[in-house]
């Protein structure tokens, strides 16, 4: 029997590299020149209540700068939502979704919890307002995929040892096994902080190892690892079956494959 193992991201890799920053602060337009700089790639959380206020982006220009990138909900006015009622919940991200939307070109389909704030009753109603992932604040220090998306815990802020973390995990071997490198923050704090070489010298260092390591955002590693729970195999094992929108790379009795979306391989 073919053995069929979904141990790799697009391209045969396995390893991932996602960012995701919140706000809509006007740095961000620094932080996606760097991004761009080095192939990387980001979601961007945006209150868009706060769009076309003194030191935030401006509506107009958040579908070009954010080209390649991902464009997410963080709520319209930035509530602590765990502290709110269910209809200004729905309102905060429905509405901030809408008006993001309009902007962005696409549907938003994910988003980050303001002030970090969100309970397991919160994270399930998500699904309901058209929210399939939510990002915490709750980092972990580790790489693994994440148990849910609706409460998808980071690898780090970039304050966390970032640069340590980044050499660690360009240098993990080879394990046959999906891994994700996760980093969050708010571009502001660069600024602030003066330290804008310090995400340059990020983006430099995983950049290096792009042959082995999958620059995506957010929503683009939820629809992938969704896609590799749509693979069906026969029961003698000749035969795999794609039942998803994306290609998926598989390793198939040690060969790597790609199976085309929506396609069957004869394995015989």
């Amino acid at each position: 029997m073919k053995t069929i193992e979904l141990v790799f991201f697009p391209g045969g890799k396995e390893k991932a590299v996602t960012l995701s920053y919140d706000d809509g602060t006007i740095h961000d337009r620094r932080l996606v020149q760097i991004l761009n700089t080095y192939g990387l790639k980001g979601s961007f959380h945006l209150n868009s209540g706060n769009l076309g206020r003194p030191g935030y982006l401006c509506p107009e220009e958040v579908r070009d700068l954010f080209q390649g990138h991902e464009i997410s909900a963080h709520t319209v006015t930035h509530p602590g939502l765990s502290y709110m009622p269910p209809e200004s919940v729905a309102w905060e991200i429905l509405e901030d979704r809408r008006r993001l939307e309009a902007l962005a070109g696409y549907p938003v389909r994910g988003m980050s919890y303001p002030y970090g704030s969100f309970d397991p009753a919160l994270a399930a109603r998500l699904p309901h307002y058209g929210i399939e992932y939510a990002r915490t604040v709750q980092s972990h220090g580790k790489f693994h995929i994440p148990e849910n998306f609706l409460q998808w815990h980071p690898t780090c802020h970039h304050r966390e040892n970032l640069l340590e973390r980044a050499t660690q995990y360009v240098n993990l071997p080879r394990r046959r096994r999906l891994s994700i490198f996760y980093v969050w923050g708010h571009s502001i704090e660069f600024e602030r902080n003066q330290n804008w070489d310090l995400i340059e010298r990020f983006a430099e260092t995983v950049a290096k190892a792009a042959d082995s390591i999958w620059f995506a955002t957010n929503i683009e590693i939820v629809d992938y690892l969704n896609a590799l729970k749509q693979i069906r195999q026969s029961v003698d094992g000749t035969l795999v079956q794609n039942f998803s929108h994306l290609p998926v790379w598989a390793l198939i009795s040690g060969e790597v494959k790609v199976i085309p979306p929506g396609g069957l391989l004869d394995l015989r």
